[in-house]
């Protein structure tokens, strides 16, 4: 029996005989409920507390140990220069996770599952792969970040990997989607930590300001790398997955969009303050005095003679929250990736006592990062920072694939993209595409130009 009050419920109602569209017009009648409310004055945090969720983890969980670490390498080697590339990748950021909640409204299904919809199971298979191989080195990433958090007081790799990864499958797999979606934003709220460090590295305002919003391209191929990292752990394949197929298991309706909207825009907001915040972190203290990083964990350590013990606190726990908050929602995505791509039903409700692919693929892609990061002797760092470059690679098949969902009459009805959302959606992969050929040129160049 399915875990929630909820599913129990309707099975009973259309074991009576209830027709299967009651369920739909009971819905409806409870979103019809929260405009009457709204419309009076009461009720309006309770019809956007019913949406929370899917903007908030999505976003957040971009701010990851990779990103973390590909916002730090930013900031510590090229100082103020390249900030522009977060709130830029924000905007990108806002424009797709919004295309993303409403075609899941719109359809009632996620990425993956309209792929293998609308061009069949051949394709689904493909977009199952590349999500695959895109997301397993973040997974690992993010496990890798949890062992370096633990490693600042001490605990070695091959007892906090695995911890994790127990603790975090007995959450998902047992728990309802309430339960979990409520451990998940709790686990988030860690990530303010960040904006708190930001403020105490004393950076200078007027530069962050303007190499914030004036765009100064890179002169060499580790600039290029950079921004593609940047642009790769912001608008990640696996959150754009992760949102819609989130948002159907949340049954975000279209009555409930406006509200959903407003939960896309305030994760992204904060998933680039924070990510801006750790790069002037490192730009203020790291890049001024010289010091070169390799991941996050370095960055931790490094802080502490340039901006006091406090800073090298809240950026360990910073970065722990967010490393377990990402372990749980990376493999999540691709659970719900793999699921749909098979055709199985894809949902944080499924009965754990029977066997279920979304279940089953959550538990293996957890095994197998946890027993990467737990190997002696691994370079995780490159690992962290070449995921991201891969994310950025991958990036514009997924985008490509979902603004043509978006817009197409046939999955999404008379809910597809207007004419001036598919102009902007076409601009911005454009954009995507001339900073992925700029990376691709550089590396050429500065491998043959010798």
């Amino acid at each position: 029996m399915p875990k929630t009050a909820w599913h129990a419920a309707r099975k009973r109602r259309l074991r009576r005989g209830s027709p299967p569209h009651a369920v739909a017009h009971h819905q409806r009648g409870v979103w019809q409920r929260f405009g009457r409310m709204r419309e009076s004055g009461r009720g309006t945090w309770i019809a956007f507390l019913a949406v929370l969720g899917p903007g908030l983890l999505a976003g957040l969980s971009d701010d990851d140990p990779a990103g973390i670490t590909t916002y730090s390498v930013l900031g510590a080697d090229f100082g103020y220069t390249l900030l522009w590339i977060i709130p830029a990748s924000t905007v990108l950021l806002v424009q797709f996770h919004l295309m993303a909640v409403r075609l899941g409204a719109a359809t009632g299904k996620g990425f993956v599952g309209l792929i293998r919809e609308k061009w069949g199971r051949g394709a689904g298979y493909f977009a199952v792969g590349g999500l695959l191989f895109a997301n397993f080195g973040t997974i690992c990433a993010e496990y890798a970040g949890i062992s370096a958090a633990c490693g600042l007081v001490g605990i070695p790799s091959w007892i906090s990997a695995p911890m994790a990864g127990v603790l975090i499958s007995l959450v998902v797999v047992l728990g309802s989607f309430h339960r979990v979606e409520r451990v998940l934003l709790i686990i988030s709220a860690t990530l303010a930590l960040y904006i708190v460090d930001g403020l105490l590295a004393g950076p200078d305002w007027s530069a962050v300001w303007h190499h914030s919003l004036v765009p100064h391209l890179p002169t060499n191929p580790a600039g290029w790398i950079a921004i593609a990292a940047a642009l790769g752990t912001t608008l990640a394949p696996w959150g754009l997955a992760f949102i819609q197929s989130y948002a159907v298991d949340k049954k975000i309706s279209l009555e409930s969009l406006h509200w959903a909207r407003a939960d896309v825009i305030i994760g992204s907001v904060l998933t680039g303050v924070i990510g801006l915040s750790i790069a002037v972190a490192c730009a203020a203290t790291l890049h001024r005095a010289g010091v070169h990083i390799a991941d996050a964990g370095d960055a931790a350590k490094a802080l502490q003679p340039l901006a006091g013990r406090f800073a090298t606190l809240l950026f360990g726990a910073g970065l722990l929250g967010a490393a377990l908050l990402a372990a749980a929602v990376v493999p999540i995505a691709t659970a719900y990736s793999i699921a749909e791509g098979v055709g199985e039903p894809a949902s944080l409700d499924l009965d754990s006592r029977h066997f279920q692919w979304f279940y089953a693929a959550f538990i293996g892609l957890t095994i197998m990062a946890v027993s990467v990061v737990s190997l002696p002797s691994l370079p995780l760092i490159p690992l962290i920072y070449a995921t991201q470059v891969v994310n950025a690679v991958v990036l514009p098949l997924h985008v490509i694939a979902l603004q043509l969902l978006a817009s197409s009459a046939s999955i999404s009805g008379t809910s597809r993209s207007g004419q001036w959302t598919r102009a902007a959606g076409w601009v911005s992969i454009v954009l995507i595409l001339a900073c992925v050929g700029a990376l691709g040129w550089s590396w050429v160049a500065g491998r043959f130009g010798d």
